[in-house]
């Protein structure tokens, strides 16, 4: 049975698969960066590693999480670079049953093709969230991995 990791984002609860999650970690000092979109907080080293933080109640909501305390980063590994994810709250490890997974419609919409699906359970529903899909659907995501891979050079 697949596993995921639940949390917070805007007042719903959405999941990523384990295996997209590598760490969870408390919000440290995030390295703000100019002229990036309004989602991006800034850049972030964790063990040795420089990755953007990327504000996803901004994304799914247009609210910024950046004045809340007590928030929580998934570090996110994708395809194209591993991700800073900054949450309310990371709640747990659930393990789902394929057939709890059901698609939806909304799928289909341009602006939500990042859900992957919804998680049916007795006394709640979660948004599952494809992190390769997200992070290829932000707007100018080539110019934070050129910025990420630039700062990687400038540390070696």
């Amino acid at each position: 049975m697949p596993k995921v990791v639940v949390f917070h984002a805007g007042k719903e609860e959405y999941a990523l698969p384990i295996e997209n999650v590598l760490s969870i970690e408390k919000v440290e000092e995030i390295r703000p960066i100019p002229h990036l979109p309004q989602f991006v907080m800034g850049i972030i080293k964790v063990r040795e590693e420089m990755i953007p933080v990327l504000d996803l109640g901004n994304i799914l909501y247009g609210t910024s999480a950046a004045t809340e305390t007590g928030m929580f980063l998934l570090v996110v590994q994708t395809k194209t670079l591993q991700i800073g994810l900054v949450v309310k709250e990371a709640k747990e490890i659930l393990e789902v049953s394929d057939e709890s997974i059901t698609n939806v419609g909304l799928l289909a919409y341009s602006k939500t093709n990042y859900f992957s699906g919804i998680i049916n359970l007795e006394d709640k529903m979660i948004t599952q969230i494809d992190a390769d899909v997200l992070v290829e659907s932000l707007e100018s995501i080539k110019e934070i991995k050129d910025y990420v891979n630039e700062q990687k050079a400038h540390q070696n």
